[in-house]
């Protein structure tokens, strides 16, 4: 059955974006948004989330499609653009990426509506380099620049077992919160006091759940610890992304069925969090 929580009807929608310029060692991850949708809606599996919301009753959920791919700062300047239009509308989005470099254009309009923001980063990698092979806009330094930005109050990182010195060091600089997997299972909820944005790239899970990735790093969070600490936010979930899904990585399917999987029990802790706004 679903939450006795009131739920944010028609507040939460899909939007792709095919874009994957930004990769510093394979290109494929353009290609994820369809797939993603096509295993969301797979009968292989049904539409409710683990808590009982039917994701497919009417008016739940949306999908705003799309955006068209382009080329550099103008794909940066249309996602930014489609973002701060679904805002303005009160539509919460889940964007199917697509590199990490898209978060940042999304959070360029997110940190507009909310100043206060929160974000939650599932990664094996900090993302957090000031310049990548001359690339400041690399899916390797998206929260650098989101940092540099202020786009956000707080960043925690989950998931990282692969950071560099120089993303020690940009991490200590801005503040950020970084849960290393050689630390051990995180076992409590995480806490957060502000309206919360979660980017979530696939291979924060070891590569025996989401092998279809371009940087697969071994002794990552299984799907269950994932999906745990999601299920554990008591915060309005915002907005979100899954990103840097590579089909041309995932031959058996396994990782877009655990990528909707993500969007599906995003969507859901979203819909039964996003009512808090009201009383924020």
């Amino acid at each position: 059955m679903n939450s006795p929580r009131a739920l944010a009807a028609g507040r939460v929608t899909l939007i792709g974006l095919p874009f994957d310029e930004n990769s510093s060692y394979l290109r494929g991850a353009s290609e994820a948004p369809p797939l993603i949708r096509e295993a969301f809606r797979s009968e292989s599996s049904n539409p409710y989330s683990e808590g009982g919301i039917d994701l497919s009753a009417p008016g739940l959920l949306a999908d705003a499609g799309d955006v068209a791919p382009a080329a550099g700062e103008t794909m940066h300047a249309q996602i930014e653009s489609a973002i701060d239009r679904c805002l303005r509308r009160d539509l919460h989005p889940i964007a199917l990426g697509g590199d990490h470099a898209i978060t940042y254009p999304i959070l360029r309009a997110f940190g507009r509506k909310f100043p206060n923001l929160s974000l939650l980063h599932f990664d094996a990698h900090p993302d957090l380099y000031d310049e990548f092979s001359g690339n400041r806009f690399s899916h390797a330094c998206p929260f650098a620049r989101i940092m540099e930005e202020r786009l956000v109050g707080r960043l925690v990182q989950v998931g990282i077992r692969a950071a560099t010195a120089h993303q020690r060091a940009q991490a200590s600089r801005f503040g950020v919160e970084m849960r290393e997997m050689r630390d051990g299972p995180i076992r409590e909820k995480l806490a957060f006091d502000s309206p919360l944005y979660i980017s979530f790239d696939m291979d924060a899970l070891d590569p025996a759940f989401a092998p279809g990735v371009s940087h697969p790093e071994p002794g990552g969070l299984s799907t269950r610890d994932a999906l745990s600490i999601i299920a554990g936010i008591d915060v309005p979930i915002v907005g979100a992304d899954v990103v840097e899904f590579n089909p041309t990585r995932d031959r058996s399917g396994l990782t877009a069925m655990t990528a909707a999987k993500l969007v599906k029990e995003i969507a859901a802790r979203m819909l039964e969090t996003l009512p808090l706004l009201a009383t924020a």
